[in-house]
């Protein structure tokens, strides 16, 4: 290796894991602001007389549009300029649309709200993907990567707790002013503790090369991540990761509500417990033992979220099946626990598999399959064939639509096994690993 070759010293340890902490927790609000509705749905939907599809679309597809088509974009400037400034103009604009939800008087308000909602979140992740890259060395990617997505479980957590309590207690409007207002305090957190770290800084370069190659345009950056096939593989696996994931995210608490008979209050207290608590196990164990498993067979970055999905089938028929909430509750933890762990893999994949310049937009792309397949269309599919077996099974017509998950989880479970084939063919991932 040429001295140009050599990779930056790395940040101390105890900062670049400040960072990704603080990541996590931008990320964590970012997720709640996002998964709120979904626990608010049963107030919601009551109040302002929506039917399943359009819950569905509010939860799902009215942000996952805007959110991915944008996260695009945003990926293209924090290629380019400063990825901090832009995460915390985004984190500004989500927390504070947001709070607007809690003024809505129909359908149409509540879903221009949730799309300037989508459009600023597109400016969480993508741009934190790429620093978290330019903090953590190859090796110790999966576990930088897996600290910054704990804050989905934990935005879950918070917000069926917190959110859910609140409603209880004063009303869903309050609920969404008091998940959105703090944010904008994180944006300026944001700017004060995190420094922008040098693009690349931690990766060789090509021998005879003195600096990384520049971004390079977006449609060359696009059609290059679709020309590589383990990216395309790990983004369809991920989308319909996403799929069952936020399908089951979005509809477990009106099923637990509607069907199984717990009250909101409840819904606060125990499943937000059983969400934060699997959560974060499976995200932060996904990443650590695709950094250890990996060492030995590069596969295992889609062997991982494969078998957690096969252990889901049985699970989701005992959730279907109990006939009380305890019950429920109990298998509910399963998926919970394990519908994560595909996350951690596949950032971790995208991440070590593109050259410094191509991360954000990389990230974003993946982003983009996993929102669009799987965030627009999980909890929609489920809400359209919830409200067409209505008229046979009325109020049980859910447990319909999640019946209907099953041959997504066989699809998803083969695409995972295609991805590993692909990653122990992929040169550039050997090398990176």
């Amino acid at each position: 290796m040429t001295a140009a070759s050599v990779p930056a010293a790395p940040a101390s340890k105890s900062y670049r894991y400040v960072v990704a902490a603080m990541l996590a927790v931008v990320c964590s609000f970012n997720f709640m602001d996002r998964q709120i509705i979904s626990i608010l749905q049963e107030p919601i939907r009551k109040e302002l007389g929506l039917s399943d599809t359009q819950l569905g679309m509010l939860t799902g597809l009215a942000f996952a549009l805007f959110y991915s088509t944008f996260g695009v974009l945003v990926a293209w400037a924090a290629d380019r300029f400063k990825r901090v400034w832009i995460m915390a103009a985004s984190c500004a604009v989500w927390s504070l649309f947001t709070a607007f939800c809690g003024l809505a008087t129909n359908f149409i308000q509540l879903a221009l709200a949730r799309t300037i909602v989508g459009v600023g979140e597109a400016g969480g992740s993508p741009p934190s993907y790429s620093l978290i890259s330019d903090y953590f060395p190859p090796k110790e990617r999966g576990v930088g990567l897996a600290i910054y997505s704990l804050g989905v479980p934990i935005g879950s957590m918070v917000g069926a707790g917190v959110g859910g309590a609140i409603a209880a207690a004063y009303g869903w409007r309050i609920a969404f002013v008091a998940a959105g207002l703090p944010g904008l305090l994180l944006a300026v957190i944001m700017l004060v503790l995190i420094r922008e770290p040098k693009r690349g800084g931690l990766d060789p370069l090509a021998p005879g090369a003195v600096a990384h190659d520049p971004a390079p345009p977006m449609l060359t950056a696009i059609t290059g991540f679709f020309a590589n096939r383990t990216l395309a593989l790990v983004a369809l696996s991920s989308g319909l990761s996403g799929f069952i994931g936020y399908a089951m995210l979005s509809w477990n608490a009106s099923l637990l509500i509607r069907v199984k008979g717990m009250s909101l209050a409840e819904v606060s207290a125990y499943y937000a417990l059983v969400l934060g608590i699997t959560g974060i196990v499976g995200t932060f164990g996904a990443g650590w033992l695709v950094d250890r498993l990996s060492l030995r067979d590069r596969r295992w970055y889609a062997w991982v979220p494969a078998i957690a999905f096969t252990l889901t089938l049985p699970a989701l028929a005992g959730l279907i099946w109990a006939p009380t909430w305890p019950i429920a509750l109990m298998f509910l933890a399963v998926p919970a626990l394990l519908n994560n762990m595909y996350l951690a893999p596949a950032l971790t994949v995208v991440q070590n598999a593109v050259p410094p310049a191509r991360r954000t937009m990389s990230g974003a792309i993946l982003l983009f399959i996993l929102n669009f397949v799987g965030l627009g269309g999980g909890p929609l599919y489920v809400g359209y064939i919830s409200d067409h077996a209505k008229a046979q099974y009325g109020e049980h017509s859910l447990l319909v639509g999640f019946t209907a998950l099953f041959p997504v989880i066989v699809l998803t479970i083969l695409a995972h096994i295609a991805a590993s084939i692909s990653i122990a063919r992929d040169k550039r991932l050997a090398a990176a690993l």
